[in-house]
């Protein structure tokens, strides 16, 4: 790779990754979640750089962005982590799809299957150690977690398994994750053609 290339991508990412970790503050509750769950964009960022640059540029970008945050965090880090892992399986599932083929239908599906394994992810990750963390890190009772999903829908605690935790989660986290993943899709799809002459060179 040419030295000026190599120059433009590397300030194209770090230009992404501010945006992103700027992004990361801008949370936005969401009626129909309980409100440790939140909205952020952050991730539309890294999939620009993921189609721009290459996959593995759209992980760099994720991996920066939480570092970035990282000090800010209330989470002792465990937030963190889970955003880099959910959104790196997204930018990266993307990127390679993209870059095999770089048509605006493979783009589109890339990212939506990114979508997809991100929300499937987000079971067993935040089973696993977000909401573990949770409890045993930061005091915050499991009973407590489960109560604030079900005034929201009720017993929804108590369907379909026999486990409350696994229940919400997969009632609200894996749908949610899903969504969030299906917005950056379609408002990457709005911007990146005007951006392309800006992260292209």
């Amino acid at each position: 790779m040419k030295t000026k290339q190599k120059t433009h991508r590397l300030a194209v990412a770090a230009m992404l990754a501010a945006i992103a970790a700027v992004l990361q503050f801008i949370e936005i509750s969401i009626p129909i979640m309980p409100s440790f769950v939140k909205l952020d964009l952050s991730d539309l960022p890294a999939l620009l750089g993921a189609y721009a640059l290459g996959p593995f540029w759209g992980v760099l970008i994720q991996l920066v962005k939480n570092l970035l945050h990282l000090p800010f965090g209330s989470s002792v880090g465990v937030g963190e982590l889970c955003n880099f892992l959910l959104g790196s399986i997204f930018v990266l599932t993307a990127g390679l799809f993209y870059h095999r083929n770089k048509t605006r239908k493979t783009a589109v599906l890339g990212a939506s299957i990114g979508a997809l394994c991100m929300a499937i992810a987000s079971l067993p990750l935040n089973y696993y150690i977000v909401y573990p963390a949770y409890v045993t890190i930061l005091n915050f009772p499991e009973e407590a977690i489960i109560a604030a999903y079900e005034a929201i829908l009720g017993s929804v605690a108590h369907i379909p398994t026999a486990n409350p935790l696994l229940n919400c989660l997969l009632i609200f986290n894996v749908t949610f994750t899903l969504a969030k993943g299906l917005l950056n899709v379609i408002i990457c799809q709005l911007i990146y053609k005007p951006l392309s002459p800006l992260l292209h060179k």
